[in-house]
């Protein structure tokens, strides 16, 4: 493929989906008279700023940074969208604000201290205590996502989930994403969101073993400051299993995030597939555009 090995990617939105490329992200949107919005942006990665950040591991900080801001533009942009669509009045900057301070207050209590707090109680060896411990944060996880997959808006956008892995699947494949070549692929992918949580919260077992098992706040104030070492070891599992598809041992280290990804994607309907394409129509013409451009 003319790309090289720079790995296409983005996530679902709101009645749309995000591709990210090399030089930027473009998101496209259904809108409600049928027509498709495609908004594109220039971006410059944070691992472009200093030779140091594009080392293994370290550069997997940097790059989950990149996708949570990317991710969080496109998520506002097409809550936007959706709401011009509905004829209101688009969320102000203090409800985006409340509602991101109320979602990492949902993942320190739900999936930090709640964990913790479960088996607290248990005299038992540290290293065990810290296995059940993740264990309990991989069931919240899951329970999580299952809980979530039966609200209706959510099984759209894990629909264009499943869009935007079939396009690039397509993509990767063999270059081509039409309609026709998206149709043959699966809706799952290794280097899925999905998928980095789960291996993060795997990896994130050995990791604070090292700590032993001290006082509740010293180990949320542990597990927020190791919490670069085990997003930088996720990144570079992911990124291998995706770079070598055909490796049992990368795909038994990520077979769990591909199960779970069952429940985040569902198979798209044809005009689902058709945002995804004009977002990668979008991101591939945002690469090839000159650089003073």
């Amino acid at each position: 493929m003319s790309e090289g090995h720079f790995s296409y990617g983005g996530q679902a939105v709101i009645e749309g989906v995000m591709i990210r490329g090399r030089k930027g992200y473009a998101t496209a949107f259904r809108l409600g008279d049928g027509g498709v919005q495609v908004d594109k942006h220039a971006w410059d990665p944070l691992t472009n700023r200093h030779p140091l950040l594009r080392l293994p591991i370290i550069r997997g900080t940097p790059a989950l940074i990149d996708a949570l801001l990317i991710g969080y533009r496109s998520l506002m942009a097409s809550a936007d969208v959706a709401a011009r669509e509905d004829g209101i009045e688009p969320p102000s900057p203090i409800h985006y604000a409340l509602s991101i301070a109320g979602a990492l207050a949902i993942v320190i209590f739900g999936f930090v201290l709640a964990p913790s707090a479960v088996i607290t109680r248990l005299d038992i060896n540290p290293f065990v205590l810290n296995v059940l411990e993740g264990i309990v944060r991989m069931v919240f996880f899951v329970l999580f996502i299952l809980l979530a997959s039966r609200m209706p808006d959510m099984r759209r956008v894990f629909q264009y989930h499943g869009a935007e892995h079939k396009v690039i699947n397509a993509f990767e494949a063999s270059g081509r994403y039409s309609q026709e070549d998206a149709d043959e692929q699966r809706t799952l992918h290794q280097r899925c969101g999905t998928s980095f949580i789960f291996t993060v919260l795997f990896v994130g077992i050995f990791v604070h073993a090292l700590f032993g098992w001290p006082t509740i706040w010293l180990r949320l104030l542990s597990r927020i400051v190791v919490l670069p070492i085990i997003a930088g070891l996720s990144y570079e599992i992911i990124k291998m299993a995706g770079a070598h598809k055909s490796s049992r041992l990368l795909g038994t280290l990520v077979a769990p995030g591909m199960w779970l990804q069952r429940i985040t994607t569902r198979e798209p309907t044809p005009d689902q597939v058709d945002v995804a394409i004009r977002a990668l129509d979008g991101a591939l013409e945002l690469d090839a555009a000159p650089a003073d451009a």
